[in-house]
């Protein structure tokens, strides 16, 4: 896993496992993702980063059925609808895609974070985050 490269050096607190990097605040205890410098909540600058969960549930979902703006890069073989939606992680809510058959999504399937290798406008691949189907709770 130490040849993968994050689409964004401040996304990942660890990618083996894969957990995102979020932040929490020492005085409120409000955690927010991704990073923030101050809290959104009280306003102080007493954040510190924070591994988020790596397991959550759907909180709602739809179908992203245009393609989305730049720095989104399309598959070669064009873009094609793919599952968007809200995860609660229990302490945040995050928003990604979602690697789960339709069929299956409804509010509250529970889910896990995984690596989604993507490429940049350069040609370079990267990886991002996205979630799963969570087998083991299913």
């Amino acid at each position: 896993m130490s040849d993968v490269t994050p689409v964004d050096a401040g996304l990942f607190a660890s990618l083996d496992p894969p957990r995102l990097l979020g932040s929490r605040c020492g005085e409120c205890a409000t955690v927010v993702f991704p990073t923030a410098q101050s809290c959104p909540r009280c306003s102080r600058a007493a954040m510190a980063p924070h591994a988020l969960a790596d397991r959550g549930t759907v909180w709602s979902w739809t179908v992203q059925g245009f393609c989305p703006k730049p720095p989104y890069v399309p598959p070669v073989d064009g873009f094609v609808p793919f599952p968007v939606g809200y995860v609660d992680l229990g302490e945040v809510i995050v928003e990604g895609h979602l690697l789960v058959d339709r069929a299956l999504l409804e509010i509250g399937t529970p889910v896990r974070l995984a690596l989604e290798p993507v490429r940049t406008a350069d040609g370079d691949e990267v990886v991002t985050y996205a979630f799963t189907l969570d087998e083991e709770a299913a």
